[in-house]
């Protein structure tokens, strides 16, 4: 499954980091599986599963609770942290947690600015993001097949590039972006192997660009058909771009002329006299 090999993957850079965090913030958290190697990783540190659909977490707390079998559970093994929200509006208060991870989350939001200013709130002072993402060459064979049998509207999310999700953790004062990109080819036995995968990690498959009303039968096998044609050793490709980053709050940031919502802002200063705003 994508979601947990792109979480390996974040695990192997977590690995260079120096940092030990006591609260972790994994936003976007699905059935817990990033939550229960952080959890590994860090022993001593509180883990809190944030996730919009309360059956992922639902099920995250039946795992966890499996695993720990009833002697752990009834002699003070402590039960996960969770909470049902939005990764847009973080119900956390200001400088509360050390470390978030959000593991193939943030693509489904139109303007990565608004989660990138919240992570950066609830962020303490050095605190650190780690993050993954879906790029723009993501599910081009699917597009392909798309644009060959139905038409060239978009019927596959659009995301975002690189360069533009290290501009805008700028934009939220994160220090020290760091930036890089894996491409990983999935392999499914059909097409809708591939829709179910992007289910399991909460695409909607609806962008602004998609006609209205349901597919019909008949465009749907055009669009397997199209498809078809890359089958390989039996198996259909499909191409994720994945983008991983981590940047840090700092402590000691430079003081701003910008304020939240972007404006600018323009001391007048007369010789002699103090900055005022």
């Amino acid at each position: 499954m994508l979601q947990r090999e792109v979480s390996d993957r974040m695990a192997e850079r977590l690995e260079y980091i120096k940092f030990q965090p006591q609260l972790i913030l994994d936003a976007g958290s699905g059935t817990g599986y990033g939550a229960a190697h952080l959890r590994r990783q860090y022993p001593d540190a509180r883990v809190l599963e944030l996730d919009l659909a309360q059956a992922m977490l639902q099920a995250s707390r039946a795992k966890q609770q499996q695993q720990d079998g009833l002697l752990k559970k009834w002699f003070g093994r402590r039960q996960p942290w969770q909470v049902c929200a939005d990764i847009e509006r973080l119900p956390l208060a200001d400088n509360s947690v050390d470390m978030i991870w959000s593991n193939l989350a943030i693509q489904w939001v139109n303007v990565p600015d608004g989660v990138f200013a919240e992570f950066f709130r609830v962020l303490k002072p050095d605190g650190m993001l780690m993050f993954s993402t879906l790029g723009p060459d993501t599910l081009m064979e699917l597009r392909r097949a798309f644009a060959l049998a139905v038409d060239g509207a978009t019927h596959v999310n659009q995301f975002i590039d690189m360069h533009d999700l290290g501009d805008a953790l700028l934009h939220s004062q994160f220090a020290e972006p760091v930036m890089d990109m894996d491409k990983i080819v999935m392999t499914y036995s059909s097409v809708r192997d591939v829709m179910h995968d992007l289910k399991a990690i909460g695409a909607h498959n609806a962008t602004s660009g998609r006609g209205r009303g349901l597919m019909g039968k008949h465009a749907w096998r055009q669009v397997e058909t199209a498809y078809e044609v890359l089958r390989r050793d039996g198996k259909l490709p499909a191409t994720y771009e994945v983008v991983y980053g981590h940047a840090w709050k700092s402590a000691t940031r430079k003081k701003t002329n910008t304020l939240p919502d972007g404006r600018q802002v323009i001391e007048f200063v007369k010789p002699g006299q103090a900055p005022t705003r």
